[in-house]
């Protein structure tokens, strides 16, 4: 029988060796996997992570192996690319750092076995991802082991898969499923055992057949259906290879019956009734901690999106581990799966896009949870599309066809792109990553562009698959776009769940992003190193107050949540209280007085309040309560103010004279004077023509892969480019900039802000 030896402790580990070592290094030191080599300096901030090759080496006797007569490592995930080799002698390479493969090494091993797996994730030209808003964590992050089983066993060498495949497709009151293996070794005396079993363990279906079918149907009469969030109903389906009624290998998967549909004018479906898709985006690093996540983590993460009563997770951007694709199996998520061919399109990648498609789908394709697989994201972000682009889409979305018939394809589109763009023709649905009232434009006009598309393009199902704002912990009581306070996050997630949950015909929307995460090139909001558009902390430990808008919305759990609980010394006479609840009426109460009952069917409570001396809340919705506190100060508290951690120069060292132009105008209003939009583009023209390599190359590199960021400067010189980023203030825009580029000095700027001090308004 099959056996699985994990090997994730005790690994030997360095970044210093130029060559895999011939016999058990003594100077290195010591991990356990999973493991990252950049847990710190990958969300630190400075775009310095360290990128190239490290070694990792582990001794294994033979006598503490399974008796069996062929062996298979297997790595559930090394980023980026791996190179295996056992006692000296390299026995494969792969490229790809988020799905899992194997190596046979039967022949190779002795008495005594030095592992050594050298893993690199230098920047290249050939697999991706190499530019995005997100830090490339190198490492043995996922775990390893050795799979033991006879000559005659289900496929492991067959792209990482499980060696079978499950279609249930339903017709009725019942369901047709047909089980396929993938075997190696066999012997046309062996035989199959198919066996179907119910959740509760009661055998439904089986049968026996020689090996050489490989494939049966089953039918399951009134079939108990995978309803979502409603009832994720799993089924199990188990192969048994047998010979001479001795087991020799078995397989096993859990499988849901359901069907879906998405209509360009009803939305999504499921079981052919409507299931509005409503949910968040998830990457899967932790502060601390990076990519080298437990099983506890994939649970609080899971934990948290079902609190806030998700139906769908889009699973960013790249393939996230099998606990996780099973976790959203038991929990009913709905799932957006996809690869990381994100940002910009790369000559020699496109058969690392092939691999990737083809371990993605066929790894995950017994995944009841999953509907779509996502051929790319934003990937024109660097320019229109061009035929080599176009060609490498047809063929990913040809072979995700061929591979799994029964499933969609997507792509997730950058806001700039043309409506019209052929390659939105190729996938079956597309949804946009649009950012109105924070990178450019304001909130208001995601709900009327989306209605413009839909009107032109009828045929086409359309989504948000991103959107979102930065929130960190500063705080006012008057939140303007691009301040970062936590403030201005609630009432942009207010907006946008207002205008995008009130169109059915959205076939998904996922929030930018369920958690902040490592994105070490970043330079914004007064911690440098992440995205901080999560609902949710780094650390998992703090929901933001946009967290419980959407909980609010989606979550049948009652609750009451008062906003603004970091925010408690103001200096307002009146202050806005904000509260938020599932529930149909709020009562507030100021110090055990109630200032009155309000009544919202779009969940948010919105209270004058007297500020006086301290004052404790009490917001009441039946049966639950929520308490905080605020206190009046004379002046603003500075604590609350947003301080740019590494800028030359912080929004309040600027000087401003009334009636003129500054470094904190926005672009769209110094746009208005020639002068001043010249003098603008200029600074921020000499910007770009200062970056410098990347550097990312061989051991030594740095991080230039990020380069770009979320909406970098790479083409950021177009007219839709500026139409996107017309909110943005000057300084915000140069200190994003400096993320990737070389830095203005404290001198340049305010050389540029005494110029923009010269023109006038009006």
């Amino acid at each position: 029988m099959r056996h699985i030896y994990h090997l994730n402790t005790k690994w030997a580990f360095t970044k210093e060796a130029d060559e895999p070592p011939k016999e058990m290094p003594d100077r290195w030191y010591y991990v356990n996997l999973p493991h990252t080599w950049n847990n710190i300096d990958g969300q630190d901030g400075g775009a310095d992570y360290y990128r190239g090759t490290c070694y990792y080496a582990k001794e294994v006797e033979m006598s503490e192996l399974p008796e069996a007569e062929q062996y298979f490592l297997e790595l559930r995930g090394a980023n980026s690319s791996a190179d295996v080799y056992v006692n000296g002698e390299k026995l494969a390479h792969h490229d790809g750092g988020y799905s899992a493969w194997r190596v046979n090494i039967t022949d190779a091993l002795k008495e005594r076995n030095l592992f050594v797996i050298a893993v690199d994730n230098s920047a290249n030209d050939e697999v991706y991802p190499q530019n995005a808003d997100f830090t490339f964590y190198g490492g043995l992050y996922r775990d390893v082991a050795i799979i033991a089983v006879p000559r005659s066993h289900f496929d492991l060498e067959y792209y990482g898969g499980p060696g079978m495949t499950v279609t249930a497709q339903v017709e009725g009151e019942n369901a047709k499923v047909n089980v396929k293996v993938f075997l190696s070794g066999e012997r046309r005396k062996q035989e199959l055992h198919y066996q179907i079993h119910d959740a509760q363990g009661n055998l439904v279906a089986e049968e026996y057949a020689p090996v050489t079918v490989d494939r049966v149907s089953f039918e399951i009469p009134d079939v108990h259906l995978w309803q979502g969030r409603k009832d994720p109903y799993l089924y199990t389906a188990t192969v048994t290879l047998l010979e001479d009624n001795e087991e020799l290998d078995l397989v096993s998967t859990k499988f849901g019956c359901r069907s879906f549909e998405i209509d360009p004018k009803r939305g999504f479906l499921l079981n052919g009734e409507s299931y509005p898709l409503r949910g968040v985006s998830r990457h899967q690093d932790w502060w601390g901690i990076g990519n080298a996540l437990l099983p506890e983590h994939h649970r609080r993460d899971m934990e948290l999106i079902c609190e806030l009563g998700a139906t769908t997770i889009r699973l960013a951007h790249y393939q996230h581990d099998d606990f996780f694709y099973d976790l959203c199996d038991e929990k009913g998520m709905v799932v957006w799966a996809e690869i990381p061919y994100i940002s910009a399109h790369m000559q020699g990648g496109r058969e690392n896009t092939i691999s990737q498609m083809k371990e993605l789908i066929i790894q995950n394709y017994n995944h009841p949870s999953i509907v779509v697989w996502g051929l790319s994201n934003e990937i024109t972000m660097k320019g229109e599309a061009n035929e080599d682009l176009l060609e490498n889409h047809r063929i990913l979305n040809d072979l995700a066809h061929e591979l799994d018939p029964f499933r969609k394809t997507a792509i997730a589109v950058v806001s700039m792109c043309e409506t019209d763009s052929p390659y939105l023709k190729i996938p079956d649905v597309v949804s946009y990553n649009h950012y109105f009232g924070w990178y450019g434009g304001d909130t208001s006009m995601n709900g009327p562009w989306l209605d413009q598309f839909h009107e032109k393009y009828p045929q086409i199902p359309l989504g948000v698959s991103e959107y979102g704002c930065e929130a960190l912990n500063w705080h006012t009581s008057n939140p303007q776009q691009g301040d970062y306070t936590e403030e201005y996050q609630a009432y942009y997630h207010e907006e946008l769940i207002k205008q995008l949950y009130t169109r059915p015909y959205l076939w998904a929307t996922h929030v930018w992003n369920m958690f902040d995460f490592g994105a070490d090139a970043r330079n914004e909001g007064g911690e440098n190193g992440q995205n901080h558009k999560g609902l949710v902390t780094f650390d998992r430990n703090y929901k933001k107050d946009a967290f419980y808008a959407y909980k609010a919305w989606l979550s049948d759990e009652p609750f009451v949540h008062i906003c603004g609980k970091r925010y408690i010394n103001r200096e307002e006479e009146v202050t806005k209280v904000t509260v938020y609840s599932n529930q149909p009426e709020v009562e507030l109460f100021v110090n055990g007085k109630s200032v009155g009952k309000q009544r919202s069917r779009e969940h948010f409570f919105y209270f004058q309040v007297q500020n006086q001396g301290e004052s404790h809340l009490k917001a009441v919705a039946g049966a639950y309560e929520d308490e905080s506190r605020i206190r009046k100060v004379e002046e603003f508290d500075e604590a609350y103010r947003m301080k740019e951690i590494g800028a030359v120069l912080n929004w309040f060292d600027i000087t401003a004279p009334e009636g003129y132009f500054s470094l904190n105008d926005k672009l769209c209003d110094i746009f208005t004077k020639p002068e001043g939009k010249e003098l603008v583009l200029g600074a921020l023209g000499g910007m770009e023509g200062k970056r410098g390599e990347d550097g990312a190359h061989g051991k030594s590199a740095k991080s230039g892969a990020d380069k770009g960021g979320e909406k970098g400067a790479g083409g950021m010189f177009d007219e839709k480019m500026f139409d996107m980023m017309g909110s943005f203030t000057v300084l915000r825009l140069i200190n994003l900039m400096g993320a990737v580029n070389e830095k203005m000095t404290k001198e340049q700027l305010l050389d540029l802000n005494s110029k923009l001090n010269q023109i006038k308004r009006d």
